[in-house]
């Protein structure tokens, strides 16, 4: 009569999956073949314990057993079982297959190919799916919101990639499972997203420090007062000083991107009615000879 796995493998009933997985990897790495070569009876018992973690590890057969529907040799169902000789190599499929291929590659370094000694179990290791690379070119501020993008695949299906808020230029976003298929029961590779961001006319970026080249009328620059500056989530409002002049650099704490600060840069711009004005005013006003606007250019 077969003995009762939980026993073997020294859990309670009550074990979650991850303590009869460490339960069975703490025996299997102590008591394995290739460990103890010749020991007959730590191979009787490696084999016993294996037999046990095959049964727990299957979340339907634990059912059964649990409910008395299978013995613990699991003769309803035979997945495995104890000969007169001693256990009976059990043909590993699916995702119990992968996992002790996972298993014991990680306890001894094996390589899961095909065994020589017929006594064992032939394993054949499981290959993760190659990666699918795609790319994105976003404009400036649609990189600043985030959002959704869907991009086509190769096999003609489409897969919605999620834009994180802030995305740079040149940045890879990572989608785990959504590449090729794996063999032999191998998880699924990676899909990669590269990411293209075109510049803006007025805004620009220097990690989360936000830059704005900011047009503002004459009359603002020499009056002062606050402007409304329109920004991708929402618009901000900014103090002009009397009397600023363009490449003035005013500085907004929080405003830029994922905290950073937004920097803004006056550039004044005349429309038709300020330069006829101004041609009047200048024609009319003695030059200061003082004032020499190019003098810090000297220096």
């Amino acid at each position: 009569m077969a003995k009762d796995p939980y026993k073997l493998l020294g859990v309670p009933k009550t074990a979650s999956e991850a303590e009869i997985r460490k339960a069975y990897r703490a025996l299997a790495k102590k008591l394995h073949p290739d460990v103890n070569p010749g020991d007959k009876a730590a191979e009787t018992r490696f084999k016993e314990v294996t037999a046990a973690y095959n049964l727990l590890s299957d979340k339907d057969l634990r059912a059964r057993y649990d409910s008395g529907q299978v013995d613990a040799s699991g003769q309803q169902q035979a997945p495995f079982g104890f000969g007169s000789g001693g256990f009976q190599n059990r043909q590993f499929e699916g995702g119990d297959f992968n996992e002790m291929a996972d298993l014991f590659s990680s306890l001894f370094g094996m390589n899961m190919g095909a065994r020589t000694d017929p006594r064992r179990s032939q394993f054949v290791r499981p290959k993760k799916g190659a990666d699918i690379r795609y790319k994105i070119t976003l404009d400036f501020l649609e990189a600043l919101k985030g959002g959704k993008k869907r991009v086509k695949m190769g096999n003609g299906q489409t897969l919605d990639v999620k834009i994180p808020k802030g995305v740079e230029d040149g940045q890879t976003l990572r989608l785990r499972g959504k590449g090729q298929a794996g063999t032999n029961g191998g998880s699924a590779g990676d899909a990669k997203v590269d990411i293209t961001v075109t510049p803006h006319k007025y805004f620009s970026r220097d990690g989360n420090i936000l830059r704005l080249i900011l047009p503002i009328s004459l009359k603002e620059a020499v009056l002062g007062g606050k402007v409304r500056i329109p920004m991708p989530q929402g618009s901000v409002s900014l103090n002009i000083p009397a009397g600023t002049n363009s490449g003035k650099k005013l500085r907004l704490k929080g405003k830029g991107i994922n905290g950073g600060d937004l920097v803004v840069t006056t550039q004044i711009i005349l429309d038709d009615s300020d330069a006829e004005s101004l041609v009047s005013w200048a024609e009319s006003t003695q030059i200061d000879s003082e004032f020499d606007p190019r003098a810090p250019l000297k220096r």
